[in-house]
């Protein structure tokens, strides 16, 4: 088996025998640099013939949306989220034994490769305000928000505290807590004492960096549940207000007739 990266954070890494060490250090084989991404995150190895993946410390790996705390096995199709960065393992292609030529593809042709579609997360953070305004953020597991670079969003903002409020996926939405910020957490304009439940479409306001929580399943089903609107129906003209019409026409062109004859002195 081997991992793709359909973002583009790595190359193709093969699975084989031994540990991959999948992380931000730079003795990892699988070295990966955005937010959220231990030293050393997680490792990938096989035995008896079965593919495993396992966190290291208190990293955040989350298999097909599922967050993993110990060694679990893995198989083509699944899809692995380090962070926010996302993978999937696919199986290796079979070489045939004789090459066969094959044609060029023209542009827009299918190429024969099985494109990879990366699992839309449960939930998104988009922020509506300051300096993350229009970035969105995939709630995966557990996150910090604040003005540190360790945070998993870091909002470089001097009214936001260094760690300023944590999110936890649960089963019908995110918790959010306070971490003892300077200037508070809000949801709803409501101040945040202790964890808070917050659901699809609520705002979540960090003093005033305000982010939307939103969820693609729910916006999806929205979209294709609003009604089209009907077309504008033209009544038609009457026969009766046809006649009328053609009459006045008629008059109109006559009298511009006779008023040009009779500058004319043809009158």
């Amino acid at each position: 088996m081997k991992l793709l990266f359909p973002n583009g954070e790595h190359e193709a890494v093969e699975i084989r025998e031994g540990d991959i060490r999948v992380g931000a250090a730079a003795d990892c084989a699988v070295m990966l640099t955005a937010p959220g991404i231990a030293p050393q995150h997680c490792k990938l190895f096989e035995r008896d013939g079965q593919t495993f993946a396992q966190p290291l410390g208190n990293a955040v790996t989350v298999l097909n949306g599922k967050q993993i705390a110990a060694e679990t096995p893995i198989k083509p199709g699944d899809l692995l989220l380090f962070a926010r960065v996302g993978a999937r393992v696919v199986a290796l292609e079979k070489v045939p034994a004789v090459p066969t030529p094959r044609r060029s593809a023209p542009a827009g042709d299918d190429d024969g490769r099985t494109r990879v579609r990366m699992a839309l997360p449960k939930f998104v953070m988009r922020g509506v305000s300051g300096p993350t305004f229009g970035k969105t953020f995939g709630v995966t597991g557990g996150l910090t928000l604040g003005r540190s670079a360790e945070c998993d969003i870091a909002i470089p903002s001097d009214e936001i505290s260094r760690h300023h409020a944590k999110l936890q996926l649960v089963a019908d939405g995110v918790m959010v807590e306070d971490m003892g910020s300077a200037n508070g957490t809000f949801v709803n304009n409501q101040r945040v004492h202790g964890a808070t439940l917050m659901r699809h479409g609520d705002e979540l306001r960090l003093d005033t960096v305000r982010f939307m929580l939103m969820s693609p399943a729910a916006e999806a089903a929205s979209a294709a549940q609003r009604p089209t609107e009907p077309p504008v129906a033209v009544a038609p003209v009457k026969s009766g207000k046809r006649w009328w019409i053609v009459v006045v026409a008629v008059v109109v062109i006559v009298a511009v007739a006779v008023a040009v004859l009779h500058r004319l002195g043809r009158f």
